[in-house]
């Protein structure tokens, strides 16, 4: 009496597939654990975010006006600035003033943003407390 205890020839050929359900039950938990936590990250703290608004400003005699063309021309008033150099020495000379005027600045729309950066560059070099940008109202229609 003999009997055969074991396996057969077809329960021994190796398992060639990788068991991919421990990954998957990873990759959700991680996926309720960000979607809880994301919420929570970006508001955590109150912040009163600025909202957009136009103003009309009265032109005082003592503002001074800097202008930049399209070309990236500066002009003080309506005279030209030959470069950034001198008209941190205007600037300066004003900055000394009590109540310090305000520089109001008028950027051409085709304007490089480089030629309205070094304008403003030049109002801290020179100490110049506040800066402010003349913009044309938006189109109602």
């Amino acid at each position: 009496m003999a009997m055969s205890v074991g396996s057969s020839s077809e329960e021994d050929e190796v398992v060639s597939t990788i068991n991919t359900t421990p990954l998957v039950d990873v990759m959700l938990v991680l996926l309720i654990i960000f979607l809880i936590t994301i919420p929570v990250v970006n508001y955590s703290i109150a912040v009163s975010l600025p909202k957009e608004r136009n103003e009309v400003r009265e032109s005082k005699p003592e503002n001074i006006v800097v202008s930049v063309d399209a070309k990236g021309g500066i002009y003080w008033y309506d005279a030209k600035v030959a470069n950034t150099e001198q008209l941190v020495e205007r600037l300066k000379k004003v900055a000394v003033k009590n109540p310090q005027p305000e520089v109001h600045v008028r950027g051409d729309l085709t304007a490089q943003y480089d030629s309205v950066g070094k304008i403003v560059y030049a109002c801290q070099r020179a100490g110049i407390a506040k800066i402010s940008f003349i913009t044309e109202p938006p189109v109602r229609s």
